[in-house]
């Protein structure tokens, strides 16, 4: 009986501290701190997304654009070291939208949340795509439409649309079975990413081509400058999604100590990973001038340097990493719904609040996000251009809802109201909060500063970048356009609820006397 007696008085602790914000225990609280830390690195999953888009950014910056990784992970660390302090003092899920709601206005964090949503979804699309980079190198019999299979053709990014259909269908079953399964499944696939990235680094090395000299050389298209602000979109596409593990902090075992670790680990083990492996392939390609590195990107240099057999091997291990990416990215977007409809602030939250007891899931944010991402992806049939425009589209998505937490967080601090979110200001094992302490105004300020810098940066429409064949001016505006419409709709919404709150409260009318 004493063994079993700690576990109990820490899951009542943990249940009276959420409930201190006003809120029951109802998602099954099952996470240790490898699967907090899954959490984050599954979603930013430097597998997917550095071979999604390598391509991309060499095509732009050439071999330089490497040195656009560092300069975006030391951005993203300030951004996550602000976030890590409010992990420590708002365990609580749909983590932005929480965040920025208390540290300013309801209305104002409602945006954060309805913008950040609107963009996981757009994200779980994205990494669904991402299919495409990989399942064809494989196998040619994965390219189910026929073709040519790079995704910037028409019959690529067909398939890609169909291969991604396919994936959000497994991860949506599988996000409604039980959340220790699709924890075990997400600690299964990053441990098999983390060694899988581990052999591709090492091995890309061992067939170096050239030297690291050769990231001095830009390339690619445009001006040096211009080159490298394009180039960056690799980075800034990688490196999100940090924030999942506070995503997650109702279901995680001592939030308040566990996700600020795991939020900084994530991302500084994402990035170091990151950069090496952009490293290793720019020295390992066996030619920088063929344009088959800007075409095919890394999925290339694995064939070609290491061999079909070796390349195929490793590029089975990245099929997993897109997977658990996408089931990790669908598993945070329903948390942030979840979240936000238990406050009753979104349509239908009566049914999107209801969580499973036996299984411990929000089945209706799970499957609203698989379905809207499903719908997203389907927009690669009439184009292949909508493979950017939705890539690019969730990264500024993203960087506005951080940014719309990181703002209200330095203006408390400015104003000397930022608190510590506890009575005594102790995680569960009696120490100190996460605190950047002396050095928390700059950090916020250089990390809002950066939020909005990459965000101006990402959604600038330029033709070159967002419609290079020409005729599509739909998807050189797309980023701004679906800002717009989402703020738009986010607002008519408010505006209708608004109404029929007042209408509610309204006495009704006074009859006219009868007539005698």
């Amino acid at each position: 009986m004493a063994a079993t007696a700690p576990p109990h008085n820490a899951e009542a602790t943990e249940a009276a501290e959420l409930a201190g914000f006003g809120y029951r225990q109802e998602l099954h609280r099952s996470m240790g701190r490898y699967a907090s830390f899954a959490a984050g690195f599954s979603f930013i999953s430097v597998l997917t997304t550095v071979f999604q888009f390598f391509a991309f950014g060499y095509s732009f910056g050439g071999a330089a654009f490497f040195w656009t990784w560092p300069a975006v992970l030391l951005g993203q660390l300030l951004v996550a070291a602000c976030f890590a302090e409010l992990a420590a003092r708002y365990p609580i899920s749909g983590a932005i939208y929480q965040w920025s709601t208390r540290l300013s206005t309801p209305a104002f964090g409602w945006f954060a949340g309805w913008i950040m949503v609107i963009g996981q979804v757009v994200v779980v699309a994205a990494a669904a795509l991402a299919l495409q980079v990989v399942l064809p190198a494989i196998w040619s019999g994965f390219q189910l439409t026929g073709g040519d299979p790079s995704p910037v053709t028409s019959t690529g990014a067909a398939n890609a649309a169909l291969l991604g259909l396919i994936l959000l269908v497994l991860t949506t079953v599988v996000n409604l079975l039980d959340i220790r399964i699709m924890s075990a499944i997400n600690r299964i696939g990053v441990t098999a990413e983390i060694i899988g990235a581990g052999l591709i680094i090492v091995l890309l090395f061992t067939h170096a081509e050239r030297g690291p000299g050769v990231t001095l050389h830009t390339g690619g298209q445009g001006g040096a400058i211009g080159a490298l602000l394009v180039g960056s979109f690799t980075a800034a596409y990688v490196l999100i999604g940090f924030d999942s593990a506070g995503e997650m902090s109702e279901e995680t075992r001592a939030p308040r100590r566990t996700a600020p670790r795991t939020i900084l680990t994530a991302l500084a083990a994402a990035g170091v990973l990151g950069g090496l492996l952009l490293l290793a392939g720019l020295l390992a390609a066996p030619s920088l001038a063929n344009g088959r590195l800007a075409s095919e990107g890394l999925s290339y240099v694995l064939t070609s340097s290491l061999g079909n057999g070796v390349g195929k091997a490793l590029l089975a291990d990245v099929t997993v990493a897109i997977a658990v990416a996408t089931l990790a990215i669908q598993t945070a977007g329903s948390r942030m719904l979840f979240s936000m409809a238990r406050d009753g602030v979104l349509p239908f939250s009566a049914r999107l609040a209801k969580v499973s007891p036996r299984t411990g899931m929000p089945a209706g944010p799970v499957l609203v996000v698989g379905v809207g991402a499903a719908a997203l992806g389907l927009l690669n049939l009439l184009s292949p251009d909508a493979f950017l425009a939705i890539g690019t589209t969730c990264i500024a998505m993203l960087y506005i809802a951080y940014a719309m937490v990181t703002g209200p967080q330095l203006l408390r601090r400015l104003r000397g109201t930022y608190a510590d979110g506890t009575a005594d200001g102790t995680d569960e094992s009696g120490r100190p909060l996460f605190s950047l302490g002396r050095w928390g105004v700059p950090v916020n300020a250089l990390a809002l500063v950066y939020g909005l810098v990459m965000t101006v940066n990402l959604s600038w429409p330029r033709a070159a970048v967002y419609d290079p064949a020409g005729g599509h001016w739909y998807f050189q505006w797309f980023t701004v356009l679906f800002l717009l419409v989402s703020v738009g709709a986010g607002a008519l919404y408010r505006w209708r609820s608004a109404q029929r709150v007042h209408s509610a409260e309204e006495p009704a009318p006074a009859l006219p006397e009868p007539i005698r």
